[in-house]
């Protein structure tokens, strides 16, 4: 048992389990602000935009009284509002990310290889670079 916890210990104790705790920590507290942000603000001026309809309010019945399904379809709406901010936002910040790392890392510049040919002056064939004689008009080639 004693090896058992100290497998757990080493393992949650690497850098990659707390950088994901600490990730899955601030998305619910970004997730609070998004909700916030669609409820609060989108939401009504959305409502004010299409005449004073509550979106998020917005449902179908199936049926009458208490009792009745009901289909909240603007609760779905807000969700799918929500999901579209959030999805915008990370892509926005991972845009900037890589934006930024590709400014820190550069990348090695590649050096030009020295040519392994060259062209015989008497019949222009390609010929090796180290050749002292073309091998298509066996012209003598001076170095």
């Amino acid at each position: 048992m004693k090896n058992f916890f100290d497998e757990f210990k080493k393992f949650i104790s690497r850098g990659n389990v707390m950088d994901m705790a600490v990730g899955v920590i601030i998305g619910g507290a970004f997730t609070a602000i998004v909700n916030s942000l669609v409820n609060d603000i989108f939401m009504p001026l959305l409502s004010l935009v299409t005449g004073g309809l509550d979106i998020a309010g917005m449902s179908f019945s199936f049926g009458i009284g208490e009792q009745a399904a009901e289909l909240k379809y603007g609760s779905f709406l807000s969700a799918v509002i929500n999901f579209l901010l959030i999805a915008l936002v990370v892509f926005c910040i991972i845009k900037l990310l890589n934006a930024a790392k590709d400014r820190v890392v550069k990348k090695p510049e590649e050096t030009p290889k020295a040519p392994t040919t060259r062209t015989c002056p008497y019949c222009m064939s390609e010929i090796a670079i180290k050749a002292t004689r073309c091998p298509h008009c066996t012209s003598e080639l001076l170095s």
